[in-house]
């Protein structure tokens, strides 16, 4: 076994960041309908608009698990605008493997979920 798959297996076995916040600023979950994976994420993020804190709560395989906890690593202390710019390509490198065409979906759930709670502020903010 490579070090990338042990390294997938790690996060699978013990995410970062796992459990619910107390009193998150955000808070969303998303399903990958194709597999039925599940995250929710809870988000605190202060005054100059950067990720204080994450807590994570992930539902299903290796794939999604796994990049849902090395991106919740990456996030903190980062600012909604760097997180805006964060694209496939990183989520890719961040797990070091090569994710087959059916396994995209897994990968990208914890970056498309993100990008929703990201949305959701800002729709907040404009009421």
């Amino acid at each position: 076994m490579d070090l990338f798959s042990e390294t997938i297996l790690d996060h699978y076995k013990h995410p970062s960041n796992k459990g619910s916040l107390k009193n998150p600023t955000i808070t969303i979950s998303e399903v990958n309908p194709l597999c039925g994976d599940k995250l929710k994420i809870d988000l605190k993020i202060d005054s100059k608009n950067r990720i204080k804190e994450i807590g994570i709560t992930p539902q299903g395989c290796a794939i999604s698990t796994a990049s849902a906890s090395l991106l919740s690593e990456k996030l903190i202390g980062k600012s909604l605008k760097e997180i805006e710019a964060l694209t496939e390509k990183d989520i890719f490198k961040m797990l070091g493997i090569e994710i087959n065409p059916g396994r995209i979906k897994c990968a990208m759930l914890p970056l498309v979920t993100i990008k929703k709670a990201l949305l959701m502020k800002e729709l907040k903010e404009k009421k």
